[in-house]
């Protein structure tokens, strides 16, 4: 990889691997800048200068390998490895994510999930198991989870996310709709679903004028 990569290029990263993926089912072997850059509605210039900046080769008059781009975006982005995550809440947001095939296919393995609610408590076969809140740092001490999945209200995320913390878990994927405070040494990252549902409404009272 070569040098620094922005952060608007590391928000791009996903988009060019789902592209790319979508070629190479299509059994697309090489494409130019500028058929890549019609398909994600961004310019050829742009799309060299974001590859080049993660150190993706092209050939002039050739353009990319789409199986070889790929696969330099996949280890890029860590999808070469396995990275195991538990989940907080196991209600319908968390049963969302355990259950959505594609996490799995990519590499991101489901251990347990943990919840306040009794009725909501499993271990049941070929299921993932459901586990009382209050035995998560035991469990995730012995699971060893990776990434921790925070799908419960905003009032209990804090608290939770210092938790997981204390158990040695550096990375969270947090549904709550609140913005957390955390350590240096780690990384969190918010998908705020009604963020996203005010963004689409002031875009579409700009476009109606």
């Amino acid at each position: 990889m070569s040098g620094y990569i922005s952060d608007a290029v590391i928000r791009r990263l996903p988009i060019y691997y789902r592209h790319l993926r979508e070629l190479e089912r299509e059994d697309v072997k090489q494409i130019s800048s500028q058929e890549l850059g019609d398909r994600m509605q961004m310019t050829p210039s742009q799309i060299r200068q974001d590859i080049n900046s993660f150190g993706g080769a092209g050939r002039q008059g050739y353009g990319y390998q789409v199986q070889e781009l790929k696969q330099h975006i996949r280890e890029i982005m860590g999808l070469d490895q396995e990275h195991r995550m538990v989940i907080i809440g196991a209600g319908r947001m968390g049963q969302a994510v355990a259950n959505y095939a594609s996490f799995s296919r990519e590499g991101f393995r489901t251990l347990a999930m943990f919840d306040v609610d009794g009725e909501k408590v499993r271990q049941e076969p070929g299921m993932i198991p459901v586990y009382y809140a209050s035995e998560m740092e035991e469990r995730i001490r012995s699971l060893k989870p990776q990434i921790a999945v925070l799908a419960i209200p905003a009032e209990e995320a804090q608290k939770t996310l210092d938790r997981v913390y204390a158990c040695g878990i550096r990375a969270v994927w947090n549904f709550a709709p609140v913005d957390l405070a955390y350590e240096k040494d780690m990384v969190v990252v918010n998908l705020h679903l009604s963020d996203s549902l005010h963004t689409l409404s002031y875009l579409m009272h700009q476009k109606n004028g």
